[in-house]
């Protein structure tokens, strides 16, 4: 990977010291695991430094073997909705080492608050207990809430270093992101390209032309420049490098600005955390 200073992959400082990538590489539906270990080895070979799998990606294994020799590369997991629960966690995230091949990640995610069951509570307290032993060096969530955050802190005293959401141009989530910002909890954009729609707007489409960039490298580098973290995924190696050449160029005020007219109330494509459950 280059290291002049403007294609290295900028980095966000965490709530527990740590550092991590802003650019990584999502498997989210790459099932096969075959397919997954050629993905994850490409995605480094083009020069990625985070990549980011689930139990309920049914991929760790390949993602792991893809991985192999490769302990420089930041590598997400997340525990799902079925295993909440403080003994159920601790199992569960022992089965993702076991799949990924590994004895520690860097992190590891509850992969939806489920309020209804009332266990993530629970679950973060094995969490808590996960990175004691450090078999994973930070700990995070996905998909929570405020409220969720807020228990979290009040009943454990630790906060998650990130909360991987979906934001994307037509749900920028901005009432969130001041919400993370004043409680020091990075977010980690899922769903970044807000499948795909975003490419077709106007806005998108003007600033990729006066920039000579692609309209998906353009809404990367607006999570980018917006202190967000981001993981794009992709399968195609074209479409890999397409997503990795957002590293080169900055967006202007004016172009920021621009974006702001594609935010939309009702712009969630996924499920609503507050009535998602397992």
């Amino acid at each position: 990977m280059s290291t002049d200073s403007i294609t290295q992959t900028p980095m966000i400082d965490l709530n527990d010291g740590r550092s991590i990538p802003q650019l990584g590489f999502g498997t989210y539906k790459i099932e096969d695991d075959k397919d997954a270990e050629q993905a994850v080895k490409k995605a480094v070979e083009i020069g990625y430094q985070l990549v980011d799998t689930a139990a309920v990606y049914k991929n760790e294994k390949g993602v792991g073997a893809g991985l192999q020799g490769k302990d420089d590369i930041w590598l997400t997991t997340k525990v799902w909705n079925e295993s909440q629960g403080y003994d159920r966690a601790l199992k569960a995230f022992d089965k993702c080492l076991d799949r990924l091949g590994r004895d520690s990640v860097d992190l590891v995610l509850i992969h939806w608050p489920c309020p209804d069951d009332n266990l993530y509570v629970d679950t973060w307290k094995a969490f808590i207990e996960i990175q004691k032993a450090g078999k994973a060096k930070s700990i995070g969530v996905s998909n929570f809430l405020e409220p969720h955050l807020k228990r979290l802190a009040d009943e454990t005293g630790v906060l998650p270093v990130l909360n991987q959401i979906e934001l994307h141009p037509s749900f920028q989530q901005k009432d969130a992101r001041r919400v993370h910002a004043d409680m020091g909890i990075a977010i980690q954009s899922w769903s970044p390209l807000g499948q795909g729609e975003a490419l077709d707007s106007d806005v998108v489409k003007r600033i990729a032309e006066k920039t000579g960039k692609s309209p998906a490298q353009v809404v990367l580098r607006w999570h980018i420049d917006n202190g967000l973290c981001v993981i794009p995924k992709a399968s195609s190696e074209k479409h890999m490098r397409d997503n990795f050449g957002v590293l080169d160029f900055t967006l202007s005020q004016d172009d920021l600005e621009a974006f702001e007219a594609l935010d939309s109330k009702d712009g969630r494509m996924g499920p609503d955390p507050a009535t998602m459950n397992s």
